[in-house]
């Protein structure tokens, strides 16, 4: 009887730690976890900009996070991010606007740089979703 306990534990151990977050901490208690995913083709001219560093790109597809996403080539990889500020609820000015590396809101003109999401001045930083690269040219963003 005990040997079978200890199998059973063993069995679900993988279930209980096998899970990965990617280092991405998404709780913020104004900003929903819709799921998504999106297919980039870098080759198409809309998204040219991926191919260099430190050029983001805003993507407002419907159905793609909440007010559109923010994705950049950092040198060392790709990083996304919701384009929702996200330290207030959301409202008609939540959508935020890029300024080089730089995404602002618009509600209270905190600035968040894209290289790591953070902000000097507020709580919670900007919204990270993940990226895998599919192919040289196409990269996946999802939550």
């Amino acid at each position: 009887m005990n040997a079978t306990k200890y199998i059973i534990l063993l069995l679900l151990l993988p279930l209980l730690f096998g899970c990965s977050n990617d280092g991405i901490n998404n709780n913020n208690r104004y900003l929903p976890n819709y799921g998504f995913s999106v297919d980039i083709n870098m080759e198409l001219p809309l998204y040219t900009n991926l191919q260099f560093t430190g050029n983001p790109v805003y993507i407002d597809q419907a159905g793609v996070g909440i007010t559109g996403i923010f994705v950049m080539n950092t040198g060392g990889g790709y990083v996304a991010y919701e384009a929702t500020c996200p330290n207030q609820e959301i409202s008609e000015c939540s959508g935020m606007f890029l300024q080089g590396i730089t995404a602002i809101c618009p509600c209270d003109e905190a600035e968040y740089n894209l290289f790591n999401g953070q902000s000097t001045e507020k709580e919670f930083p900007l919204k990270q979703y993940r990226v895998e690269v599919v192919n040289p040219s196409v990269i996946r963003v999802f939550n």
